[in-house]
């Protein structure tokens, strides 16, 4: 099975730091890493390339221009050029746990895709969390860490098979590629950020006929605190999904399709 592991990014040069500094200490490793960049502009781009230079395995950068809102269309351009069978996706302001791809390698089955779970630096401690160096049992037990039931890795995974709407998150989660083609990627018609586009693949997935591992103790991230964007389109999105799960709906109109012959992408 090829891994290929998919991190959206946006002008989260710092972040992205912390994240390649989790992603350098793991046991295993994905055959490639695509990076997902809706415009960045904050020097990300040589961030990516200095930490390129340390890895044995591929790492792409997809860059598109920023014009609002595209976080969607990089994904599907970047779904589009992954050559991985198993996708996981995680986001720019997110580290890894050192067992991170192992805990999805592990976890992938066929009929299923899987949902893992995030605890949060808490924002006024992220510039000194050091992944490797950070004693994550002990920041939870001090609150600088909160959910701290997600922050540690367990003896072993305690695993839900459902297709519940209840805590899909796109910064941990993890699909076959020919699943995700086969409902077209991520719906496009999806505006701004928060509620709606991570929910609605999942949901069409479930529509295909799939089920969820919702796993706890496994595939851990930690995400780096900030603020909350606002989120003007909250009511539209809400109302999107809730017809995607009231018809039963698998196909995006707006999705990965049209970049599926579409080549220059990298950056």
């Amino acid at each position: 099975m090829k891994v290929s592991l998919i991190i959206a990014a946006y002008n989260q040069r710092t972040a992205l730091t912390k994240l390649f500094q989790g992603l350098s200490r793991q046991k295993d490793w994905p055959e490639e890493i695509l990076i997902a960049d809706d415009g960045s502009t904050d020097g990300t781009q040589e961030i990516i390339e200095d930490w390129r230079r340390t890895v044995a395995v591929p790492v792409r950068h997809h860059w598109q221009p920023n014009n609002g809102f595209g976080k969607l269309a990089i994904l599907n351009k970047t779904v589009a050029a992954a050559t991985g069978d198993y996708l996981i996706f995680t986001d720019g302001d997110c580290v890894p746990h050192p067992r991170f791809i192992a805990d999805h390698r592990a976890l992938a089955e066929r009929g299923y895709w899987v949902q893992g779970r995030r605890c949060f630096v808490r924002e006024e401690f992220v510039e000194d969390f050091v992944p490797g160096r950070t004693p994550v049992w002990l920041w939870a037990l001090r609150g600088r860490i909160s959910r701290p039931n997600k922050s540690l890795r367990l003896p072993w995974p305690v695993i839900f098979r459902d297709q519940e709407q209840r805590g899909i998150i796109g910064c941990n989660m993890a699909f076959w590629r020919d699943d995700i083609l086969a409902v077209n990627g991520f719906d496009e018609a999806y505006a701004g950020r928060g509620m709606g586009a991570d929910s609605d693949l999942g949901s069409r997935v479930y529509n295909l006929g799939r089920q969820r591992k919702f796993v706890y103790g496994r595939a851990l991230v930690y995400h780096l605190d900030h603020r909350i964007m606002p989120r003007p389109h909250f009511k539209e999105n809400k109302a999107r999904l809730d017809e995607v799960i009231r018809s039963g709906k698998t196909w995006s109109e707006r999705g990965v399709d049209r970049y599926l012959k579409v080549s220059g992408l990298v950056k």
